[in-house]
């Protein structure tokens, strides 16, 4: 089987999810790493077997690397997405794809105009519960939605924090609860529910110290199709909670708890619908990390790098393609916009 051979850029935290990712998928194989640190590149890339750079030009010059994986802190996501396109380099970009809607776009025109493929992670939509419900509300089955909230009540220590100057930062995080904990959550309200039209919302650095973004934000939003819901995210929540997604119509609602579909109620019953509840309560795989960052589930991720691969080897998009990741960025920073002022922000 032909594999794509993977880079990665950035060798933090997340790195490692990615690598595992990598190496445990049918297509694709792990062949470098870079990191601005001679010293950080030399430990990862010796630590997996592939080699190392700590010049970019020089990882991207590279002719045993097909794609990259973007690893690096949020606010440079754009610094090294950009000239990885440049070099005809396909692309798997961490969540947010960055953290302004200018550096966003600059990614996804960068990527068109060099006729590379972009994919974001934004796993949560390969979850098979998540693809029920999108089914569900295509065919009708809610008729009106009326209400769509999010909660995502987790809880990061003090330690989380400090362990790294970039987070909690403007500049690097370009967020805090929400942009960094609360996206994939956001993602999945504006995939289900649609635009938004209007949002109205509160932050604050409540429980943490010396950070310059909020721990924890609560927003009101109302939907281009009329619908109405509401965001809230926290990494003040002792001891952390599962993820809820909550999605109500004339018709029906659905309630999801992390992976797992824990309401799955319609006014019209099909025969299908007592597997789906069956199923859905077992999960799909696709943890949280409701109070360690590092239980995040892998499989997310394997997922998505497979799917990127098999993309770039038979000429289609992925599955989640980058301009999808554009329209949850547009959301936190209208919630920001909005708390920042104290008045509606409007879309």
């Amino acid at each position: 089987m032909k594999r794509t051979r993977f880079g990665i850029i950035g060798t933090g935290n997340i790195a490692a999810f990615h690598a595992a990712a990598i190496n445990a998928t049918k297509n694709s194989v792990l062949t470098a790493v870079c990191d601005t640190s001679l010293e950080r590149a030399k430990a990862f890339g010796e630590k997996y077997g592939v080699a190392y750079e700590s010049d970019l030009q020089k990882f991207l010059a590279r002719e045993d690397v097909d794609a990259v994986t973007v690893a690096t802190p949020s606010g440079l996501h754009a610094d090294v997405a950009v000239p990885a396109a440049q070099a005809g380099k396909h692309i798997l970009c961490e969540k947010p794809l960055d953290i302004t809607m200018e550096r966003v776009t600059r990614i996804i025109q960068a990527c068109e105009e060099n006729k590379v493929l972009l994919a974001c992670v934004f796993q949560s939509r390969l979850n098979k519960n998540i693809q029920h419900i999108r089914r569900a509300i295509d065919a009708g089955r809610f008729g009106r939605l009326v209400l769509a909230n999010a909660q995502v009540k987790w809880f990061r220590s003090q330690a989380y924090y400090d362990a790294g100057q970039w987070r909690g930062t403007w500049a690097l995080d370009g967020g805090g609860a929400l942009m960094n904990q609360g996206i994939h959550l956001v993602d999945l309200l504006v995939y289900l529910a649609g635009r938004p039209d209007s949002v109205h919302a509160y932050a604050g650095t409540l429980t943490h110290t010396g950070i310059e973004v909020e721990d924890n934000v609560a927003a009101a939003i109302r939907f281009k199709n009329g619908a109405m819901g509401t965001i809230e995210a926290s990494t003040s929540c002792a001891p952390g909670f599962p993820r809820r997604l909550e999605i109500s119509g004339e018709k029906g609602s659905i309630v999801m708890e992390d992976d797992c579909l824990v309401r799955w109620v319609f006014a019209e019953p099909l025969p299908e619908d007592d597997e789906i509840r069956a199923e859905g309560l077992k999960g799909d795989g696709l943890k949280g990390g409701a109070t360690d960052p590092n239980a995040i589930s892998r499989e997310g991720h394997r997922r998505l790098i497979e799917d990127l691969s098999e993309a770039i080897q038979t000429g289609r998009e992925p599955a989640i393609p980058g301009r999808e990741g554009l329209l949850a960025v547009e959301l936190i920073c209208g919630i920001y916009k909005s708390a920042q002022s104290g008045l509606p922000y409007k879309f």
